[in-house]
């Protein structure tokens, strides 16, 4: 069994956690509820901590973006370490709490055979 590209998973407070690689990003409750319903691309933020002496600083950025697909049946997301695709059946369930996690499948661009 190869391993997944990724996991979706849901917070307490109903947002939902992307992590692809070694990179654990969120998405905002309020934005996930604007993903389903209005179908708006939305930010994916991540929250980076630096630790210099004693000191604990913590800086969030925006990594990207997710946005429902032109057919309106899967959820892409665009981050920097890469692009990734789920159902959006999968999405919406794990938003509702109905499932505690969903894989996230790489997308491979297409190729141009007559380029």
């Amino acid at each position: 069994m190869t391993p997944e590209a990724g996991t979706l998973a849901c917070t307490a407070a109903g947002g939902l956690i992307v992590q692809v690689e070694a990179e654990r990003c969120r998405i905002a409750p309020e934005d996930v509820r604007s993903l389903i319903f209005s179908g708006h691309p939305v930010p994916v933020t991540c929250e980076r901590l630096r630790r210099a002496g004693g000191l604990v600083t913590g800086q969030t950025t925006i990594e990207g973006h997710a946005a429902v697909n032109l057919s309106g049946r899967a959820v892409v997301f665009r981050l920097r370490a890469g692009s990734w695709i789920v159902p959006l059946v999968s999405l919406q369930r794990v938003a509702r709490g109905e499932a505690a996690s969903a894989p996230l499948f790489p997308l491979v661009r297409e190729v141009d055979h007559y380029e």
